[in-house]
């Protein structure tokens, strides 16, 4: 994938601003969700403040490894998506794991 085709699909599954994102970081559910090493920040959580840099972000200032997250998130999306629970996800794991990655299921 090129950084242009990376940056686009970024753009695609993530459908939460940086305001929503930020807000969404700081509950309890948030911190709740995804694997950690050594009982840290769950690697989802760190790559949602990444996010949100990247999407404040002038496209002109990102660099390589901003596209390599950017394509890290959209194969975390997709891959995500297809593992979708039955029944309501409102209050589920799933969602909250999807929203740390910038992608409320819900909108």
């Amino acid at each position: 994938m090129t950084d242009e085709e990376a940056a686009d699909e970024f753009g695609k599954v993530v459908n939460m601003t940086p305001k929503e994102l930020e807000r969404w970081l700081e509950t309890e559910e948030s911190r709740s969700v995804g694997q950690t090493e050594g009982g840290g920040e769950s690697t989802g959580h760190a790559s949602g403040r990444r996010i949100v840099e990247l999407l404040r972000a002038n496209r002109s200032d990102l660099g390589k490894q901003d596209y390599a997250h950017m394509n890290k998130v959209v194969g975390y999306v997709h891959r995500h998506l297809a593992q979708r629970p039955s029944g309501d996800v409102s209050d589920t794991r799933w969602r909250y794991s999807l929203m740390n990655w910038g992608h409320d299921p819900l909108k």
